[in-house]
């Protein structure tokens, strides 16, 4: 186990980072087509090919998936993934037709400086084909990187995060952008709202402080606060449309858990649901474990996400977690104990 999205057979995951225009796009490509479907919370999302993803839609699985920055630009990556499924012969037939399904998911970064004059096309096509050549089945790297690159929270970078469990011999893994309205930290201190999840200090084993500061810490105020967290949940098990969608909305809880507040009307905050089908359920109660250890998984995705990124070598500079926090254990100590409950 890597605690990465690739501790699940048959995924791959690339990126495609682009600092100086400081934005990026991920493509995570499946070897099999794989039975999916998404839950879309944030009150501000783009997507690309969502509506097919509800259960009652005809098609049932899908090539791939992309994460990307640039907002309503970046949904051009999609068109590049597809023709790199395309050239390399993988979609699905219709005749003479190869058509690659590959859904898509965007975050809003066009504020967080580097050259955004890009001229009459933008890079995300590109970017898009980049990300799906580079695709690897083992190791790939988080923080500040593909759809993370250019990606911050209300008090520190954001970033791609991963992580992965097992349960009942099901692998249950996820992946995320975290660009959020809100904070995966609590109050002005180093501690992860993520932190009862966490698994061998992953994200800096601190635990939870003694008192917590409830005060909303937001991004872009005053509004509009654009922001969004965008990500994958993906197993091992053979689940039908309608178990992916489950599987999404409890997925979304561990959003919930991690970043406070989710689902704002500024936010975007769209998770997708995969599943690669090679364990059959060996009990109807399964997929409720499943769903159980999503919440927690996705949780971890995102605070790995903020915990691993750097800051960007320009203005507005938001600091990373490791610029801010990653000092002393007699400083860390001390914030906890400011930290206030309100």
């Amino acid at each position: 186990m890597r605690n990465l999205l690739t501790d699940i057979p048959g995924i791959a995951v690339g990126h495609a980072t682009d600092i100086a225009t400081g934005t990026g796009a991920t493509a995570i490509l499946f070897d099999e087509a794989a039975t999916a479907s998404a839950a879309i919370l944030g009150g501000a999302p783009g997507s690309r090919d969502t509506a097919l993803l509800e259960p009652e839609m005809t098609q049932q699985k899908v090539n791939a998936f992309v994460l990307s920055g640039g907002s309503i630009y970046g949904l051009d990556a999609a068109g590049g993934v597809q023709a790199y499924l395309r050239e390399n012969n993988r979609g699905q037939r219709l005749r003479d037709a190869l058509i690659p399904i590959v859904p898509q998911a965007i975050v809003f970064d066009l504020l967080n400086g580097g050259n955004k004059n890009w001229g009459r096309f933008s890079p995300y096509r590109d970017l898009g084909w980049q990300a799906a050549e580079a695709a690897t089945h083992g190791e790939f790297a988080l923080g500040t990187v593909g759809a993370g690159t250019g990606a911050t929270t209300s008090t520190v970078k954001g970033g791609i995060g991963s992580a992965s469990a097992t349960i009942a011999g099901y692998t249950v893994s996820a992946i995320v952008a975290v660009n959020a309205v809100g904070t995966a930290t609590i109050g002005d201190g180093p501690h992860f709202w993520a932190a009862p999840f966490e698994q061998n200090a992953e994200f800096g084993g601190l635990g939870l402080p003694t008192s917590f500061d409830l005060r909303p810490r937001l991004k872009g105020l005053p509004p509009p606060a654009t922001a969004t967290t965008i990500g994958l949940i993906a197993t091992d098990a053979t689940l039908t449309k309608a178990e992916c969608k489950r599987l999404a909305i409890m997925a979304n809880d561990g959003l919930a858990r991690a970043i406070f507040p989710a689902h704002a009307p500024g936010d975007g905050d769209t998770v997708f649901a995969a599943a690669t089908g090679t364990k059959p359920l060996a009990d109807p109660m399964d997929l409720t474990l499943i769903g159980h250890l999503a919440t927690q998984v996705f949780a971890r995705a995102i605070a790995r996400g903020v915990y691993e990124a750097t800051a960007l070598p320009y203005p507005p500079g938001v600091p990373s977690w490791k610029d801010r926090f990653k000092q002393s254990g007699s400083f860390l100590k001390k914030r906890t104990k400011k930290l206030l409950f309100v």
